[in-house]
C-alpha cells in the first residue's frame, strides 16, 4: 500500500502546483472543481455541479487511522445559500457511499450522509470546504464511523 500512498502525494503535489502556478488558470471558472482534501480520509477530492443547489462529489484518499487503507466515495449533494457580502457561503448536506480498501486486503463499503460548508471566493475559481461524513459500513460487516475534513478546490 506504500505505492498507492506515493502515488496519492504526487497527485496532490501535482494538483497544488495547477491551483498556484498559473495566471491563465486563475482567470477561468468552470463548474467543475478539483483539489485537495486533509483530515481521515486526505486525498483528492473533485465537485461537478449540476445546477445552482446541486452536485456531485467524488473524493479518492488514503486514511491515516481506522487501520489506514485507500478509500474511494461518491456523493450527491443539496446545498442551501447562505447570504455573505462577499462570495457565496452554502450549508450542504447528502448522500452517497464509500469504499475502503484496507492493508489486509480487508474491504468495507458502506453508504455515508455528507455535511458541511462551502466558500466560493467572489475573486478566484477556488472553493474552501469543511465536511463531516457519518458513514454505516454494510460490508462485510454493519459498522459505523466517519469522515471529515477540509479542502481547497479549483475550478476549471
Amino acid at each position: 500500500m506504500n505505492y498507492i500512498k506515493s502515488i496519492s502525494i504526487g497527485i496532490c503535489m501535482l494538483t497544488f502546483s495547477l491551483l498556484f502556478s498559473s495566471e491563465i488558470l486563475a482567470q477561468s471558472k468552470g463548474s467543475n472543481g478539483l483539489g485537495l482534501m486533509i483530515g481521515d480520509p486526505t486525498g483528492i477530492s473533485f465537485k461537478s455541479w449540476t445546477s445552482s443547489k446541486n452536485a456531485f462529489d467524488l473524493g479518492a484518499a488514503w486514511s491515516l487511522e481506522n487501520n489506514g487503507g485507500v478509500s474511494i466515495h461518491g456523493d450527491y449533494l443539496w446545498h442551501s445559500w447562505l447570504n455573505v457580502e462577499k462570495g457565496n457561503l452554502a450549508f450542504y448536506y447528502g448522500i452517497g457511499a464509500r469504499a475502503r480498501f484496507i492493508e489486509n486486503n480487508d474491504t468495507s463499503l458502506g453508504a455515508r450522509i455528507p455535511l458541511g460548508i462551502t466558500y466560493l471566493f467572489a475573486d478566484a475559481p477556488l472553493d474552501l470546504f469543511i465536511e463531516v461524513a457519518p458513514v454505516v459500513d454494510l460490508i462485510p460487516d454493519t459498522d459505523a464511523n466517519g469522515d471529515g475534513a477540509i479542502g481547497l478546490r479549483y475550478y476549471f
